[in-house]
């Protein structure tokens, strides 16, 4: 192991070296499967309907399509347990469960595709059926992902995530964008569904989580005779993240729902905000999409390390300061002319900060989880993270059409206030000498 510097912190050596394991390496490959479907059912997707004359309000009801990822909880106890047949004794729980969401994602996308904007209601259906395979997806490689290695490399293992999600959304974004530019929106839907293959290839070739329990959990105590399944499914996740935090789990579930409202609220109009400012697609794939990759992955890596050396709470209170500050820039954009320098350091400043803040917060949500019920309180935890900024997003549309985008964007800003002060809370709580029961 690398030499560590003084009072036992990491070098930066060593918190750069990390990232050569094989397991980080493969969940790099999982986050690219895992963040391919979402633009294509969020920005990429309403810059599709906005080209083809859908109106903003219409575009904003679209959002709650991303709803699908906020309530994955409520079927979530069924990945962590069901074994699939054949498939579950081949491949093991998680990826059996990743595989069967995988060929779902490829399904729908290309149903997306010959369905097409004139018919919004069936686009609507199977852009629905797109975000449930996709969200269920994302609950077994979240599994994976915090069976697949120990508490002090899942900072590591959240940075390579990202960075294959975020190569995933330059791909579903930019890349999208291009081959609409050239090829049309239908056959950039169904170049899409055939990237979906890197996930089938990567499920099939990754070994089993090392820390897997492939047995179901214990249940609880108690009353067995009534509804014993729904106690051991449902139940039992949700009361033994409360028996392990006691009251302080209310603050906690609280913390979770807030910290990302901000950046989600104002996301879904990013790509009409653009188009409407009078930027093109091609303008919006090179900058909005290429620049802004290259720094979220830049920010990525960054909050990895920052975790290594500063600690999680540290990393989410920059996250989080970062990330509402560069809503208040967008607000300044909107009152500007068209100009590609403003729109790169903007977007540029925005992707940043979200990268640092998307890598750390992972981090800290795997820190609460239960190994016996990974998947079940995983997916609690980023259902309560996206449900408040998705359902607030679906009134974005009709918000920007009262009051403008300026004011829009400062709203959306002012929303990253208390997640800021609930950081300072925790990294206040964490230093005090006091034990509590």
């Amino acid at each position: 192991m690398p030499p560590q510097s003084a009072g036992g912190r990491p070098t930066w050596l060593e918190s750069f070296l990390v990232y050569r394991k094989p397991v980080v390496v493969s969940l790099a490959f999982l986050g690219f499967s895992a963040g391919l479907p979402y633009l294509l059912v969020f920005s990429t997707l309403t810059a599709w309907l906005r080209d083809e004359g859908v109106s903003r309000s219409a575009i904003g009801f679209f959002a709650w399509v991303g709803m699908m990822y906020s309530i994955k909880v409520v079927w979530a106890p069924f990945v962590d347990r069901l074994k699939l047949p054949w498939l579950d004794s081949r491949l093991g729980r998680r990826r059996s469960w990743m595989l069967v969401a995988q060929v779902g994602i490829m399904a729908a996308l290309l149903g997306m595709s010959w369905v097409g904007s004139d018919q919004l209601t069936l686009l609507a259906i199977l852009a629905l059926a797109v975000a449930f395979s996709s969200a269920t997806q994302d609950i077994a490689i979240d599994a994976y992902r915090i069976e697949a290695a120990p508490a002090n490399d899942q900072a590591a293992l959240s940075a390579a995530y990202i960075l294959g999600y975020r190569s995933a959304l330059l791909v579903s974004g930019a890349g999208a964008l291009y081959a609409a530019e050239y090829l049309g929106w239908v056959a950039a839907y169904q170049v899409m569904a055939v990237c979906g293959g890197v996930g089938l290839v990567t499920t099939l070739l990754i070994p089993r989580p090392a820390l897997a329990n492939d047995e179901s959990p214990p249940e609880p105590d108690g009353d067995r005779s009534t509804w014993p399944g729904f106690q051991v499914m449902f139940l039992a996740p949700i009361a033994d993240f409360f028996v392990r935090n006691g009251r302080f789990a209310v603050f906690l579930l609280s913390f979770i729902a807030l910290y990302r409202l901000s950046d989600i609220t104002m996301g879904i109009m990013a790509n009409p905000f653009y188009l409407d400012l009078g930027y093109s697609k091609l303008e919006i794939a090179n900058i909005a999409k290429g620049l802004g990759f290259a720094l979220s992955i830049l920010g990525s890596f960054l909050g990895g390390v920052l975790v290594v050396r500063w600690g999680v709470l540290i990393t989410l209170l920059i996250g989080g300061v970062a990330v509402a500050l560069t809503n208040l820039l967008f607000a300044a954009l909107a009152l500007t002319e068209p100009n590609l320098i403003w729109l790169g350091l903007i977007i540029g400043a925005d992707n940043l900060s979200g990268g640092i803040a998307a890598t750390s917060f992972i981090a800290y949500l795997s820190s609460l989880t239960h190994t016996a019920y990974t998947a079940t309180q995983y997916a609690l935890f980023s259902s309560l993270m996206t449900l408040p900024g998705k359902f607030t997003s679906g009134f974005s549309g009709i918000a920007v059409d009262s009051v403008g985008y300026p004011v829009f964007f400062i709203g959306a800003g002012v929303l990253g206030i208390p997640a800021i002060v609930m950081v300072l809370y925790l990294i206040h709580r964490e230093s005090e000498p006091i034990v509590r029961a």
